[in-house]
């Protein structure tokens, strides 16, 4: 029997990049949204905790889908297993500049209407 696949997600929320693993995604019915289903954790059979896995785990540990703006994903990878779900800054320096969307201010655009 063939092994399920699982994906890695990588998304942007704010000012911080999600990476979670998941069994099932595909494009949603809700047009530019990406769903996502069965979200994978690690085992917890490490001594050590990551803090930020467990902070996922508690925000997506009993969610059925979850329903991701198509303009925040980065990637999506297929992977042989999971690996550690994290969350980490988005960094605004670099040499990679992030497309723009609705929902993310740009440093310096003055939105008040005054000049």
């Amino acid at each position: 029997m063939a092994k399920e696949p699982v994906y890695k997600v990588i998304f942007q929320n704010q000012n911080q990049v999600f990476e979670v693993f998941a069994r099932q995604i595909y494009q949603s019915d809700l047009w530019g949204f990406l769903e996502v289903e069965e979200f994978v954790f690690g085992e917890r059979s490490q001594l050590v905790v990551d803090p930020s896995e467990e902070k996922l785990k508690n925000e997506f540990g009993q969610v059925k889908r979850s329903y991701i703006p198509l303009q925040a994903i980065i990637r999506i990878d297929e992977v042989d297993k999971e690996g550690a779900a994290r969350i980490s800054d988005a960094s605004t320096q670099g040499n990679v500049a992030s497309f723009p969307f609705q929902g993310q201010p740009r440093p310096g655009n003055n939105t008040g209407g005054e000049e």
